[in-house]
């Protein structure tokens, strides 16, 4: 089978020698000495001032809400993964769907603006596929209305905006250490803010509110990530510049030899980190078509990101995002990881061409 995407697994030796570590300091978990240094060498790699490492990308959205005091009403976009909204649901937000653009996948700034009420406490978009919103509209705008601004950048690691990490944007970046993700850690996330205090609540937050052995500070929850996860994490770093030229080149297949598709417009200042490969077909029937015939030969395609968000019964929306649903209804994303091998992506590019 060729799946849409396989996670890296790292030399078995190298992450040996960091698990005898684990075990020779019988230390497991509760920020630990891995922990610590997967996340000064991240904050290095990508950077940026506070990184706090999680147990996944879904806390790490739970716990930017929580430290940024969220209530009531947040605008979002109906474009993306379910985690995005479900977890604003969770923790008693209402979402507001702003649609989005047909070029960029992204929240459209312009749709922002006539949905901010009195109830309105945040703009939460997402970083597409990895590609940059449009954030000093999205600034501007929330500057406008006091609202804050967290970045769903699950898809965004090693991105660049103007030759600054586009994390740096916003209130609070939020990062998924996923182990389908470009960088994982098995499982895992991040949390990103330039603001030190609200790193230090963070960081209480995802503790239990515990500040040392006799004092509990504040309301907290347990969302910390635990050392055989850093220690996947800071071999898979080692090798992060390797795995991303591979994707670049199976990407970079996907878009020479299948020109007839439309694909996503990335943000003119920035430049693509291969996390996904996205391709939109002319009506829903034919990327079903191209779906069903990728199938039969043993390939799995995902139609990320459907259903758009919008549609979702339980959140009882009255809302219609057309460019959304008609995205959703028209996208695929196609098998991009670092071990594809020539056959399976030319199999995979050679049934495609069959549909179009």
């Amino acid at each position: 089978m060729t799946p849409v995407t396989k996670a890296y697994l790292p030399n078995r030796e190298k992450y040996q020698a960091y698990v005898d570590r684990i075990y020779d300091s019988g230390w497991l978990t509760n920020n630990g000495a891995l922990v610590q240094e997967l996340e000064s060498r991240l904050a290095d790699y990508l950077g940026v001032k506070n990184l706090i490492c999680v147990a996944n990308g879904s806390l790490a959205l739970q716990v930017a809400y929580k430290a940024l005091k969220l209530k009531g009403e947040v605008i979002t976009t109906p474009f993306s993964f379910v985690a995005t909204t479900s977890t604003m649901s969770w923790e008693g937000l209402r979402p507001v769907f702003a649609d989005i653009s047909p070029l960029s996948f992204n929240l459209e700034p312009s749709n922002i603006e006539s949905l901010i009420t009195s109830n309105t406490s945040a703009i939460i978009p997402t970083h597409v596929f990895g590609n940059p919103c449009e954030v000093e509209e999205i600034q501007s705008i929330a500057k406008k209305y006091n609202l804050k601004v967290i970045y769903d950048a699950a898809h965004a690691f090693g991105v660049k905006y103007k030759d600054k990490s586009i994390l740096n944007y916003g209130d609070i970046s939020v990062l998924s250490f996923h182990a389908t993700k470009l960088f994982h850690t098995i499982e895992g996330g991040a949390i990103i803010t330039n603001d030190d205090e609200v790193a230090k609540k963070i960081r209480l937050l995802i503790n239990f509110g515990i500040a040392n052995a006799v004092t509990v500070e504040s309301l907290g929850i347990n969302a910390k990530m635990n050392e055989m996860e850093a220690a996947m994490g800071l071999c898979v770093l080692d090798e992060i510049d390797a795995i991303c030229i591979k994707r670049k080149n199976v990407w970079q297949a996907y878009q020479q030899q299948l020109s007839n598709l439309a694909f996503q417009r990335w943000n003119a200042y920035s430049k693509n980190n291969y996390a996904y490969a996205p391709v939109l077909f002319e009506s829903e029937s034919k990327a079903l078509e191209a779906e069903g015939k990728l199938k039969s030969s043993n390939i799995i395609p995902r139609r990320y990101f459907y259903p758009s968000l919008d549609t979702l019964n339980y959140l009882q929306t009255n809302q219609i995002c057309e460019t959304s649903r008609d995205i959703a209804s028209r996208i695929l994303c196609l098998p991009i990881y670092h071990s594809l091998k020539q056959d399976e992506l030319n199999r995979i590019i050679e049934n495609i061409k069959r549909v179009n």
